[in-house]
C-alpha cells in the first residue's frame, strides 16, 4: 500500500416540449424577512436532463441551481429583484435542448440562461444562445473541446477543460516508484466529445510508460459494456481507465469487473463516482473502495468562495451529509455564483455588458478562481485526482492540494 507523505493533510419528461416546465419561484422559505427594492421577476431559463441517460447528473443539476437562487433571494435577489428560475427538461437530447432553448427566449422570455449538463448538449443551447443576439450562457459543465472550437463568445463554463481531468491521474501513476510502479493499462471511452479527448490525453501521457494491453476508444453508447468489460478483466491491466459519462455505465463496468474477480492495481472513471450519495449507495462503501476520479477542484470541505453556506444548504434542503452532493451540483451553484458576479459588477442584465466583463474580469466560485479565454474556457485552476478512502470521497493528488495519502495498489473488490 502507498503511503507517501502528504504535505498539506490538514488543509483544509415527457415527448411533449411543454409538458415538463418547470416554474420555480425561488424566492426562499425565508421570503417573508426578504425585502426586494422592485417584485419584478428576473426569469432565468435553463434546460437540464430530468429523463434519459444523464438524468442522475440532470437532477443534480436542478438542485444545484435551486440552491442558488434560494441564496441569492435571502440577500435580495439580483438588482433588488427576485430571481424565478424556468426549467425544462430534455431528455438527454441535442434536439430536444435546441427547442428548449428556443423556447426560453421567443415564448418565456427568460432574462438569462444557464447551461445544460454535458458537453454533447452544451453545443446546441451555446448555438441557440448565440443566434438570439448573442445571449450569454452561464455553463456548469461543457467543457470538451468541441465546445470551445466552436468559438462562441457568449459562452462561459465554470470548470476547467476536460481534456485536462486526467492529467492528475497519469502523473499520479508516473509518480509511483519503479518498484511499484504498473506495468500494463486498459482504455475505453464512451463516443462522447466529454469523456473520448480525457482518456485520449490520459493514453498520450502513459502509453509511453505502461504497455496498452486493451483498447475501445470510443466505443458506441449500445455497446455491450458486459463484454467489453470482461476483455479488459482477460487482459489482466495493472490500470483501467474508463471514459464512463454518467453513473449507469460506470456501474455496470463495476460489476462486470467483480462478476470476473477481476481488481486492477488502479481505476479511474471520468463519471460515476463523483456522484457523490448516488455513486455510494449503488456500489456501497466497500466496494468504493479505492476508487479513483477527476475533479476540477470542488470537494465538500474546500476552501471556496461560499462552500460552507453552499454544504449547509444543501443538507438543510436534501438532508444527508456533505458527502452525498453530487460534483455536478456543484457546479451548478457556481455558474449561478458567476452570473451573480456578473450581473452585480455590471449592475446590469444586457447581455453585450455581461459578457464583455466576463471576458476581462476574475470571479470566485465553489470551483475556485474562474477567468475566461476568447472561447469561454476557465484559465484559471488545475485539475485534481480525488479518491474513495472509508466512505469518503477526497482529494488525493496533486500531494499539496490533497487531504489523505492514496490507496496504491487499490483493495480487492469485497
Amino acid at each position: 500500500m502507498l503511503t507517501r507523505p502528504c504535505k498539506h493533510i490538514e488543509k483544509a419528461l415527457s415527448s411533449m416540449l411543454v409538458a415538463f416546465m418547470l416554474l420555480a419561484s425561488l424566492s426562499a422559505c425565508s421570503q417573508s424577512t426578504t425585502s426586494f427594492t422592485d417584485q419584478t421577476s428576473i426569469k432565468i431559463g435553463y434546460s437540464t436532463s430530468l429523463t434519459g441517460q444523464f438524468s442522475a447528473d440532470g437532477k443534480a443539476l436542478q438542485q444545484g441551481f435551486a440552491l442558488w437562487a434560494e441564496a441569492v433571494n435571502q440577500r435580495g435577489g439580483l438588482l433588488g429583484r427576485p430571481v424565478k428560475l424556468v426549467g425544462l427538461d430534455d431528455g438527454s437530447t441535442p434536439a430536444r435542448v435546441t427547442a428548449n432553448y428556443q423556447t426560453l427566449i421567443e415564448k418565456d422570455h427568460v432574462d438569462l440562461l444557464f447551461g445544460p449538463y454535458s458537453s454533447l448538449l452544451a453545443v446546441p443551447a451555446a448555438v441557440v444562445a448565440h443566434q438570439h443576439n448573442d445571449t450569454a450562457l452561464f455553463a456548469p459543465t461543457g467543457n470538451a473541446p468541441s465546445v470551445y472550437k466552436k468559438h462562441f463568445d457568449n459562452i462561459f463554463v465554470v470548470t476547467l477543460p476536460s481534456q485536462q481531468n486526467l492529467q492528475a491521474f497519469s502523473y499520479f501513476i508516473l509518480s509511483l516508484p519503479q518498484n511499484m510502479r504498473p506495468q500494463t493499462a486498459a482504455y475505453v471511452s464512451v463516443s462522447s466529445p466529454f469523456t473520448t479527448p480525457q482518456v485520449s490525453a490520459s493514453t498520450a501521457i502513459l502509453e509511453p510508460t505502461l504497455r496498452t494491453v486493451y483498447s475501445k476508444v470510443p466505443y458506441e453508447t449500445n455497446a455491450n459494456i458486459a463484454l467489453m468489460a470482461k476483455q479488459i478483466a482477460q487482459s489482466k491491466a495493472d490500470v483501467v481507465v474508463l471514459g464512463t459519462s454518467g453513473l449507469a455505465d460506470c456501474l455496470t463496468f463495476i460489476k462486470a469487473f467483480k462478476a470476473e474477480h477481476y481488481n486492477p492495481k488502479a481505476i479511474v472513471a471520468t463519471s460515476g463516482p463523483d456522484e457523490g450519495a448516488q455513486y455510494i449507495n449503488a456500489v456501497g462503501s466497500s466496494t468504493a473502495e479505492g476508487m479513483f476520479t477527476p475533479n476540477s477542484g470542488w470537494y465538500p470541505h474546500a476552501a471556496t468562495y461560499q462552500n460552507a453556506q453552499f454544504v449547509q444548504a444543501y443538507i438543510a434542503k436534501y438532508g444527508g451529509s456533505s458527502q452525498d452532493i453530487s460534483s455536478t451540483t456543484s457546479e451548478a451553484y457556481a455558474a449561478g455564483q458567476l452570473l451573480e458576479q456578473a450581473v452585480t459588477q455590471t449592475h446590469s442584465l444586457d447581455n453585450a455588458t455581461l459578457i464583455k466583463a466576463l471576458h476581462s474580469n476574475t470571479f470566485n466560485s465553489l470551483q475556485g478562481t474562474l477567468r475566461f479565454d476568447a472561447n469561454g474556457a476557465n484559465t484559471i485552476g488545475i485539475p485534481n485526482l480525488f479518491q474513495w478512502l472509508q466512505g469518503q470521497l477526497v482529494p488525493v493528488y496533486p500531494f499539496t492540494n490533497a487531504q489523505a495519502n492514496p490507496e496504491y495498489p487499490k483493495s480487492s473488490w469485497s
